[in-house]
Formats: C-alpha cells, structure tokens, sequence
C-alpha cells in the first residue's frame, strides 16, 4: 500500500467510480537529467486510490470497495476518466482522475 495523498477537497464518487492521484514517471537519462513526464507527452497510467464510490448507481451497481482499497497503487487506461484539478492540504495544486470501476486495469504490487 503506497502513502495515500492528503486533499483539502474531500470527495465521494458516485455509483461505481473511483478518485485515482496519477503517479508521475520521470525517466533519467544516462547522464543524470531528469526527464519528467510531460516533456514526453506521455499520460500516467499508474496511480494511487484516493477514493472509492458505494456502488448502486446507473447500469453498473459494482461496489469498487470489494475490490480495492484506498492507497492501493493501481493500472488504468491511459485516457480512461475525467482530469480535475485540487489542492492538497499544502495547498499544492495536483490532477485527480474520476474514473469507473472497469478502467482500472489491476492492482500493482
């Protein structure tokens, strides 16, 4: 279980969907440069369960609680869900995604 990151913003997901904190990949050249993610262009696709729906709502009624956990680090599609923006408690501004049970893709551990 990876460090669960602290919003000010406390959200309750409807239905089957999950708040996923994308994980950014930096990759280090040979010589040390760091070289983060958004120069590549490249989406996350990694990242960790912030917040978990009830499920019962709409077509799919899937209780992502019987399958994941807050803190769980996990796989999803790349452009799967809805970015939105929030502050922590630090008031650093970080992306969420909102996205549904089926997207996640497994459980990395």
């Amino acid at each position: 279980m990876a460090d669960v990151p602290q919003l000010a913003t406390k959200i309750a997901p409807l239905g089957d969907r999950v708040v996923i904190m994308p994980l950014e990949n930096e990759q280090v050249t040979a010589s040390g440069i760091v070289i983060p993610d958004t120069a590549t262009g490249d989406k996350p696709s990694e990242g960790i369960i912030v917040a978990l729906g009830n499920g019962g709502i709409g077509k799919d009624t899937q209780n992502p609680t019987d399958f994941l956990s807050i803190g769980d680090k996990v796989l999803f599609g790349r452009y799967a869900g809805d970015d939105i923006k929030l502050k922590t408690v630090e008031g650093k501004e970080v992306e969420v995604k909102i996205l549904h049970l089926d997207s996640v893709l497994g459980i990395v551990s």
